[in-house]
């Protein structure tokens, strides 16, 4: 690999870097908020490694001294070099030009690099959520009295563990609301309210889903805010409830900045 190639990577690597996690909100795609400063400082790293080598590259080339490894040998070394891999490129055991592909695909590189740089790959969303189980929501014991607003706020997670696990059934007749991203139902009718938590990066995303009965199914992926109340099928305050909502209201919401948390409900637009 030519010296100013992966100059130009550490360059562009710690742009990219800085761009989504100094300057934007792009980084929330990726890894958890708490994640921030350690991009920012991996960013600045890269920018100033390259910058080193750079410079670096740049006084060796004018002090005279070869830019690359492979250009340091006399032409008389050279000659040699060339007669000794003629007869290996010639001697029938196929050793010939070992490295001719390595720079070809170190230019490969550059795509996932530019990528930062030009266009951030979007976040996780109903592609993921339809397409792996849910995530089995923590065990909890004793539950807080809720409170006596209406429609009641309420995340995915709060729904489901006072749908499944609370003995005292307050959630029963409560009309609550809730925020999530849509995607089809496979069968049994309705669809699901969804949201998508990551415990580090995206690598290790898990959701979690209710489903929706009583209105109609917005786009796959879009993010509604929905009121309603607990749709009756099993024991409620046992693992048999049903995690369902009937659906008294499903308004639209533009997509929270930071899309892998269980938040409480956005205000609907209007």
């Amino acid at each position: 690999m030519r010296r100013p190639v992966p100059t130009i990577l550490l360059l562009l690597c710690g742009t990219g870097l800085l761009r989504i996690a100094l300057f934007t909100d792009l980084y929330l795609r990726y890894v958890k908020e708490g994640m921030r400063p350690l991009l920012i400082a991996s960013g600045v790293l890269l920018v100033l490694l390259g910058a080193a080598d750079a410079v670096s590259y740049v006084r060796r080339r004018g002090n005279g001294a070869p830019a690359d490894r492979g250009d340091q040998s006399g032409p008389g070394e050279r000659g040699d070099q060339e007669g000794h891999s003629d007869q290996e490129g010639h001697g029938g055991h196929g050793h010939g030009h070992p490295h001719s592909g390595a720079p070809r695909a170190a230019w490969l590189l550059f795509l996932p690099v530019l990528s930062l740089v030009l266009w951030a790959p979007p976040a996780l969303g109903a592609y993921t959520a339809s397409r792996q189980p849910p995530r089995a929501v923590t065990q909890q014991s004793a539950f807080d009295p809720l409170p006596a607003a209406s429609p009641l706020p309420l995340t995915l997670w709060d729904f489901i563990r006072r749908v499944q696990q609370d003995p005292t059934r307050a959630i029963e007749g409560r009309t609550v609301r809730m925020t999530g991203f849509a995607t089809p139902g496979k069968r049994g009718g309705g669809w699901f309210l969804n949201r998508i938590m990551i415990s580090c990066c995206a690598a290790d995303a898990q959701s979690v889903r209710v489903r929706i009965f009583g209105a109609p199914a917005p786009a796959a992926g879009t993010w509604v805010t929905v009121t309603g109340t607990w749709h009756s099928g099993g024991a409620l305050g046992t693992a048999s409830a049903s995690v369902a909502l009937d659906a008294r209201s499903v308004h639209r919401v533009a997509k929270p900045a930071n899309a892998y948390t269980d938040a409480l409900p956005l205000t609907p637009s209007r």
